[in-house]
């Protein structure tokens, strides 16, 4: 790996490091019950999660998590129920159903502790009557390859589900509830993370049912049955049952962005962060990187060279075939074409929580001969991107970034160096 790689790479792990919960959960502890402490959660590092509050929490606790197969670790009064991810299984209709039963039967007396990080909305499937299993599946299908963005894919996943939306939540009543969220949502809307088991949003049933519209959205004949009845209806945040339940989020791309760029002037580089909150079609949003780049690099303007930019959020990608990747190595790809040629331009970009999509690696690395080193391993860089195979592409460029998984997700991280 060359210097400027492992440089890049250095700031990925300085903004993991930042989001990692046994450095932030202490921070938000709330004074015990005269009742239980339960404890409820999802989502890829909700294990994580678990496992920094159990060596945090100065007493008794009790309850269950689902996290991401592979995604486990050992905690002491915690139970780890693992299940599917980014399609869900039955193993998360089992592990939603024993969050319900890990709520029931509380006072007002008891404390609900909810650990929730992204990933969680797969991982807790939960059909309302008249839709299974696999009609969710394909609802989230039909989500992921839309292009939509996060927060609408989150409104129509709450209104179709007996958990999401806050219904966890009002299922602990009269418990107070205390909902630790490490957002991988730009703007770090709570509501929005995990499509909010434990947190209700504003978000309308006829907001949805105008969501799938715009979307032209292939829907089960169950699923769109339900989204035209009144039952599909969320719970309101005004819901007097959500008085007293506080929302902390207690990681975020920002401040993850902002221990990257710390890393970045120790090693003597100035770092711009442009945004936490980009969103959109990855390759486009890769275009308008490229282009800010190229710039830097040929002019030196706006911004004089060293330097490095950093940005988060979560890109889109529309699926045109069924290739192999995920939003961020498709960013690079899309980048890689853009730089085609141009030195002293050096590009990552990776998911936080260690998967870019349907691999096992985080996303990758690129700089300007990158696409010239995938030609040369007999393919075409901008083929492969038609295609959706951005995996493929950086498999033989060489250059795929797999640090496994992190333990933690606060989104997209991408960080270009222009010398």
């Amino acid at each position: 790996m060359n210097t400027e790689y492992t440089l890049l790479e250095s700031l990925f792990h300085a903004a993991v490091a930042a989001a990692q919960p046994d450095k932030t959960i202490g921070r938000y502890l709330t004074e015990k019950p005269k009742g239980r402490t339960v404890v409820v959660g999802a989502g890829k590092g909700a294990a994580q999660l678990a496992k920094a509050l159990e060596d945090h929490w100065d007493g008794p606790l009790s309850g269950t998590i689902v996290t991401r197969y592979g995604y486990a670790c050992d905690c002491k009064d915690i139970a780890v129920l693992e299940a599917a991810h980014p399609v869900p299984d039955e193993a998360g209709v089992r592990g939603a159903e024993q969050l319900f039963e890990t709520v029931s039967g509380l006072t007002e007396d008891d404390l609900v502790i909810a650990l929730i990080c992204g990933g969680g909305s797969s991982l807790l499937p939960a059909p309302p009557p008249g839709v299974t299993l696999a009609d969710e599946k394909a609802l989230n299908q039909a989500l992921l390859a839309s292009g939509a963005p996060i927060d609408d894919m989150n409104c129509i996943r709450k209104h179709v589900s007996t958990i999401k939306g806050g219904r966890l939540a009002l299922a602990a009543h009269p418990a107070r509830v205390v909902s630790l969220i490490v957002s991988d949502i730009p703007g770090d809307i709570a509501a929005q993370v995990a499509s909010g088991p434990t947190v209700a949003s504003s978000a309308t049933l006829d907001e949805a049912r105008t969501l799938v519209r715009r979307y032209a959205l292939d829907l089960p004949p169950s699923v769109h049955t339900h989204l035209m009845s009144d039952a599909a209806a969320a719970p309101s945040p005004d819901d007097p049952r959500f008085a007293g339940h506080e929302v902390h989020i207690i990681a975020s791309a920002q401040i993850s962005l902002e221990a990257a760029a710390r890393e970045a002037r120790n090693r003597g580089f100035d770092a711009v962060i442009l945004s936490d909150a980009i969103e959109g079609e990855a390759r486009e949003i890769a275009r308008m990187h490229a282009a800010m780049a190229r710039q830097i690099a040929g002019r030196g303007q706006p911004f004089a060279k060293p330097v490095i930019l950093l940005s988060g959020g979560e890109t889109t990608v529309t699926l045109r075939h069924k290739g192999r990747g995920g939003r961020n190595s498709e960013f690079l790809l899309s980048l890689a074409l853009d730089i085609d040629g141009i030195g002293g331009i050096y590009a990552l970009a990776a998911d936080t929580d260690g998967i870019d999509g349907s691999q096992d690696n985080a996303g990758a690395f690129a700089d300007g001969g990158t696409a010239t080193a995938i030609r040369q391993a007999g393919a075409d860089p901008a083929e492969l991107l038609a295609k959706n195979d951005a995996w493929g592409a950086f498999d033989l460029a060489g250059t795929l970034f797999v640090p496994g998984p992190t333990g933690t997700n606060v989104n997209d991280f991408r960080a270009i160096l222009i010398r």
